[in-house]
């Protein structure tokens, strides 16, 4: 299939570069291609992430085009860019080209202008993927894997044992192709658990804070949730 996955930071490069393994034509959008080729500062925060022109040299099947051209052609969108900005992002490629499209969106709309921790705006009673969905009622948005670290994400055996991924969204047969593209991440269909509609991405946003707090604690990323039934 082809893919439009927008931003260009450690969690869309990840997701590009698993896609592109299982055989899709995959194009990572950005605001401006030769801008973000030309970067020479190491991107995003914490560990030190290579300029993208250094990835893009070790990933050369990834596409790199505007937001808009790599949406033109894509059959699914990935929202992977922070949550503050992804209604401005989505905005700048048009309704025409996200009009029936699956958007999977893995993003959190994490507020950090107060400093640590970080604050989700919006929280509580809305989230980053209701205000998606309201904003460009013609996309068919989907709320998966904004629980857990980008590794985990396509390789879901980094954490042994059960350990599970939720799927959020109002549309079931979008909700459907989720489905099969995280059991060909490696989750198996048991821990894929579809929550409902795209009003129950408030709580798997709501998790963010106490994933925050546990990677602290644990100084680690590898690690996720499991509901355990009776």
């Amino acid at each position: 299939m082809r893919f439009a996955v927008f931003g260009t930071g450690t969690v869309g490069r990840t997701v590009a570069a698993k896609l592109v393994s299982l055989g899709h034509d995959v194009r990572v959008g950005t605001r401006d291609p030769a801008a973000t080729l030309a970067r020479t500062d190491p991107a995003g925060t914490g560990a030190p992430v290579a300029p993208y022109a250094v990835w893009q040299a070790q990933h050369p099947r990834v596409g790199l085009a505007t937001f808009a051209e790599a949406a033109r052609s894509a059959e699914v969108l990935v929202n992977a860019t922070g949550g503050r900005v992804s209604v401005d992002v989505l905005s700048s490629v048009g309704a025409e080209h996200l009009d029936g499209k699956v958007l999977i969106d893995l993003a959190n709309p994490l507020d950090f202008s107060g400093g640590w921790p970080p604050v989700l705006d919006p929280g509580n009673n809305d989230s980053l993927g209701e205000l998606l969905q309201r904003t460009f009622p013609g996309a068919r948005v989907v709320k998966t894997l904004n629980t857990m670290n980008c590794a985990v994400m396509v390789d879901p055996a980094r954490v042994a044992g059960d350990h599970d991924v939720f799927l959020s969204g109002d549309d079931e047969e979008a909700k459907a192709s989720v489905r099969e593209l995280l059991r060909s991440f490696g989750w198996p269909e048991a821990n894929i658990l579809d929550l409902g509609g795209i009003q129950t991405a408030r709580g798997v946003e709501m998790l963010l804070p106490i994933w925050l707090s546990l990677t602290g604690r644990l100084g680690h990323a590898d690690f996720n949730f499991h509901v355990q039934g009776a």
